[in-house]
């Protein structure tokens, strides 16, 4: 089982396992399309109701793609709900981006899942199908967390257990700034995550993923009820 630390400086809490922390971050209420208030005409007559209409604001379009670093691999995950394009940094995360590309070219990740996401906070996936037992993998990489590179919104991170080194497959996207998840110090608490590539295209399909209904399943918490399949990953440079 995958382990996630997210701690809130307020509460002390420490989230230890990616399958098995149990706090969400709210999602903010959406605005009404309109609201009524009373509107006095004149000294003497009834108050009289009055209905102002409220342009909803509309939808984002999709933010335009950035461009990658000369050197820089980009890998585009397709999924179910839609496609992502990511650049791995290679120079500031060798170790992750080389260990993400060998699953690349074994062709490990199509048919697993994001098998847990938080609106709020990060999708997360890589490491299992629908089934939901965990997939075999290579031995843990070691944790470039130190590299400098924070887990802000749009950033991909390295999964791993409560062991410092303990990262194979599964990787996170950032929906969110979450600077608890960056490298502080070197006890276990603060060592933190570590950041190997950003979203390039389709963040929008990231915050679809992560706004999915979810459910508890096989003692696994926040689990897409529809499953949200990574269809394929494909290397482009």
């Amino acid at each position: 089982m995958r382990t996630f630390r997210h701690s809130f400086l307020s509460t002390g809490l420490v989230l230890t396992a990616l399958m098995g922390w149990t706090a969400a971050l709210p999602v903010p209420a959406g605005a009404a399309a309109g609201w009524a208030l009373p509107f006095a005409t004149a000294a003497g007559l009834q108050d009289k109701p009055r209905t102002r209409v409220v342009q909803a604001p509309p939808l984002l379009a999709p933010a335009p793609a950035l461009t990658p670093a000369q050197g820089n691999p980009v890998a585009v995950i397709s999924t179910s709900l839609g496609d992502i394009a990511i650049e791995l940094f290679k120079d500031g995360a060798p170790v992750s981006v080389e260990n993400f590309v060998q699953y690349v070219a074994d062709g490990f990740y199509p048919g697993t899942i994001f098998h847990r996401v938080v609106p709020g906070f990060m999708i997360q996936g890589g490491g299992y199908p629908a089934t939901l037992v965990e997939k075999g993998t290579r031995p843990p990489i070691r944790n470039e967390a130190t590299n400098g590179l924070r887990n802000s919104r749009g950033t991909v991170g390295m999964a791993r257990q409560a062991s410092l080194r303990s990262a194979t497959s599964q990787f996170y996207i950032n929906v969110a700034d979450n600077r608890s998840l960056d490298h502080t110090g070197y006890s276990p608490q603060d060592f933190g995550y570590a950041v190997f590539g950003r979203v390039l295209s389709g963040m929008e399909v990231a915050d679809r993923i992560a706004a999915v209904a979810t459910t508890t399943t096989g003692g696994m918490e926040n689990v897409p009820v529809e499953p949200v399949v990574i269809k394929s990953i494909v290397l482009k440079n």
